[in-house]
């Protein structure tokens, strides 16, 4: 059976890296399971300058042609019914990406009012990686907050803060490098980053 990740993808900016997190996620023998709220779906079309585009587009268009080892499965994020709601479901990790202030909240107070928060909720009690990546600065207090309690219940907190210590010679190797930590996180072998001390300046 093929490992399974889930992919959340919530109302924050920041979706290029989720586009990205799932290009090569789909090269691997992965079973990738995708919830996409309302408002994470209305930012990657406006962030990535898609107009009449569906999800089933952007998956035909942007996702299959690139898939090579790894299968797609999209949950509508109200299906509470779904595998992933399940702790009998065995997925191997999560990651929410972007996940915005209010998923952050509602996750960290077990507050599971969709499927992302469901997912989320049933991979911190089955002690199972769940990686969150917020994009938001400056951090209020109530963030912060949130942010410890998401921390306490087991999360990751990956800020979307790409390093310059690589020397990126554009957007694409920022991207890539967080995509890389990502996947770092969920134990997932992969080849997308240099490693410190693999390459002389």
């Amino acid at each position: 059976m093929k490992k399974r990740i889930i992919v959340g993808i919530t109302g924050a900016s920041g979706t290029v890296y989720a586009v990205r997190l799932l290009e090569i996620m789909l090269t691997m023998p992965l079973e990738i399971h995708l919830i996409v709220s309302a408002m994470g779906w209305d930012i990657m079309r406006y962030e990535q300058g898609w107009h009449d585009e569906t999800m089933d587009d952007f998956i035909a268009r942007e996702l299959r042609p690139k898939t090579a080892a790894g299968d797609l499965i999209l949950h509508p994020i109200g299906d509470l019914f779904a595998p992933p709601a399940s702790g009998s479901f065995q997925a191997s990790g999560m990651v929410v990406v972007p996940c915005s202030m209010r998923t952050l909240s509602t996750i960290a107070r077990g507050h599971a009012g969709n499927l992302i928060e469901r997912a989320a909720d049933v991979t911190l009690k089955e002690r199972r990686p769940l990686v969150l990546v917020p994009r938001e600065t400056p951090l209020s207090l109530i963030h912060l907050r949130n942010m410890t309690a998401a921390t306490e219940a087991g999360a990751v907190i990956m800020p979307a803060s790409p390093p310059f210590y690589h020397k990126p010679e554009g957007i694409a190797d920022l991207v890539n490098f967080m995509v890389g930590r990502i996947l770092d996180l969920l134990h997932l072998e992969h080849h997308l980053i240099p490693r410190w001390g693999e390459r002389h300046a």
